[in-house]
């Protein structure tokens, strides 16, 4: 009889539980997996998720799909009538919203199955995921194709929200469990893939766009029926190559720090879900990430726009502002300003790996304190480089703020772990993401407001933008602030014994595993090679096609 089979007859579970193939007491780790493979799920399943940073190649062709919409007829559409409208074309506002409605199902979703998910194990949950992802596009492509907005919006956005949601948090609680060594690193690598998601995705759907357009279509329904079939193979792969370490289970030669060595930032208890989202530290991580995701969606939203008003013909060596542009030096003013945005994508995706690996070194709590730091110095003088005409300046402040957007959000996991315990992270982790919904929902619309109040105001476009970015600099202010006031938790908090052996039995890993000492211990070998190359090479792809972007910048 094996360790396992021991363990279960222990807990008196055997007679009354027969696993399926997708529980998770089926996906513990045998003496020959290796934990560098955990990463390579992880990523698969950010790697498609993440295309939701993409979805903006799809908006204009969206809106220009009936070609013998009448202009008159269809003027000012409303959103009730945009629904079910197919003599019209839709606006790029009403389309836009499926991205409003897929980042609130997220943090919905997390937050709603967020604990089921520590029960289940991250392959039932990945394999849901990529259902509901992979589902959602093709359900959106059939939305397209029949020009029915509220499918699109079923689609696409609520199923697909859901999938994002459970994908999204699916590898975080295993990956911490597997690299208690390296928490900040295990997470960003994964995290790492939501942030390049739009670098390979988005390529892909233009091209896709382009080859099934050359009959006269625009693509778009084929393209995402077509990505939804990938995303959802991948996203299964990923999900069948998750295993979870035994209860018990330690890297070769690692120990916990103990007395002086020991971080006090980190606790060795585990607070249970139910208590952890109404402590005070819970409240000021969810407050710092509600601010540096709306501070980093501030430059998102307008990087592009806001690179072509301040420094217009100066981005093709233009020095004269009162010189009127051709409409090739326009068309190359767009370019660049285009490269932008390939860089923020890649700063945005490599920042998470680099600053949640950093955090490590630096714990968590002295790396938000670097972020909001350098955040404000960034916002404060992106005003100043455009009075002067420093373009260069200008990218690499945007490209900084655009690393800490998005090493915040590879951070937030390990920073969790460290105040509450690895027990329920991905749990908790789920509650917190209702901070990215709420920024996601509110920032654009406040940025966008503070924009056409300036402009009504009679401010020019290049100086609209300063007293925005000044006000995200004191957004950060008050996270530096909540950052300093996050303490440990109390002892009184943590699981009591009986307690973290209840939260293990519904996980079927209660007590010490027997063969905790010998799981994955096997070598990295040509299956670990493999692994990483299957996603390694579409995120070089994807890199390599962000930095063409970005060299029209200089």
């Amino acid at each position: 009889m094996d360790g396992m089979a021991q363990d279960r007859l222990q807990n008196g579970d055997e007679a009354r539980f027969n696993p399926g193939f997708f529980d998770r007491e089926n996906t513990v780790a045998g003496p020959n997996f290796n934990r560098w493979l955990v990463p390579t799920a992880a990523l698969a399943i950010h790697l498609c998720i993440g295309m939701a940073y993409g979805f903006s190649v799809f908006w204009l062709p969206m809106a220009n799909l009936v070609t013998a919409a009448d202009p008159v007829a269809c003027a000012d559409i409303g959103i009730l009538q945009a629904m079910t409208t197919t003599s019209c074309n839709w606006a790029v506002s009403h389309v836009t919203y499926t991205f409003g409605i897929f980042i609130a199902m997220l943090g919905i979703s997390a937050a709603v199955w967020g604990a089921w998910l520590e029960h289940a194990g991250p392959r039932k949950a990945g394999a849901i995921a990529a259902v509901c992802w992979g589902g959602g596009m093709i359900l959106g492509g059939v939305g397209v194709m029949t020009h029915q907005l509220w499918l699109l919006y079923l689609g696409c956005g609520v199923l697909g929200g859901i999938g994002q949601g459970l994908g999204y948090i699916t590898p975080v609680s295993t990956l911490i469990k597997w690299f208690p060594d390296r928490r900040g690193m295990a997470t960003g690598f994964a995290i790492m893939g939501y942030g390049g998601g739009a670098m390979v995705g988005a390529p892909l759907a233009v091209w896709l766009m382009g080859y099934f357009s050359v009959d006269g279509g625009k693509g778009v329904a084929s393209t995402l029926m077509v990505m939804g079939v990938i995303y959802f193979f991948v996203m299964m792969a990923g999900a069948l190559g998750f295993r979870v370490p035994p209860n018990g289970w330690k890297p070769t030669g690692w120990e916990p720090p103990q007395g002086k060595q020991a971080n006090a930032m980190i606790t060795h208890g585990h607070v249970h879900l139910s208590k952890a989202w109404k402590t005070h530290q819970f409240w000021m991580i969810w407050s710092v990430l509600f601010l540096n995701v709306t501070a980093g969606i501030a430059v998102i939203s307008m990087a592009s726009p806001m690179l072509q008003d301040v420094f217009g013909g100066a981005l093709v060596g233009i020095k004269d502002s009162a010189v009127a542009l051709t409409a090739a030096q326009k068309t190359a003013v767009v370019a660049a300003a285009a490269g932008l945005v390939g860089l923020i994508s890649l700063f945005n995706s490599v920042g998470r790996l680099f600053w949640a690996s950093l955090s490590d070194k630096l714990g968590r709590k002295n790396t938000y304190l670097v972020f909001f730091v350098l955040g404000i110095a960034m916002y404060c003088l992106l005003p100043t480089w455009g009075h002067l005409g420093m373009a260069g300046m200008f990218v690499i402040s945007i490209c900084v703020i655009l690393s800490m957007y998005g090493g915040g959000f590879a951070t937030v996991p390990a920073y969790l772990a460290d105040i509450f315990g690895t027990q329920m992270v991905g749990a908790i982790h789920g509650r917190l993401l209702t901070a990215w919904t709420a920024a996601g929902l509110v920032g654009p619309v406040v940025i966008a407001l503070i924009r056409e109040v300036q402009l009504a105001a009679g401010i020019e476009p290049a100086l609209v933008y300063d007293r925005t970015l000044y006000i995200m600099a004191g957004l950060l202010v008050v996270g530096l602030i909540c950052n300093s006031l996050i303490k440990p938790v109390d002892h009184s908090l943590h699981m009591t014994d009986a307690e973290l052996e209840r939260e293990r039995r519904l996980q079927r890993d209660n007590g010490v595993s027997s063969h905790a000492q010998t799981a994955a211990r096997g070598a990295f070998g040509i299956t670990g090679v493999l692994a990483w190359m299957a996603v390694g090479i579409p995120f070089l792809i994807g890199l390599y096609i962000a930095l063409a972007k970005a060299a029209a910048l200089f």
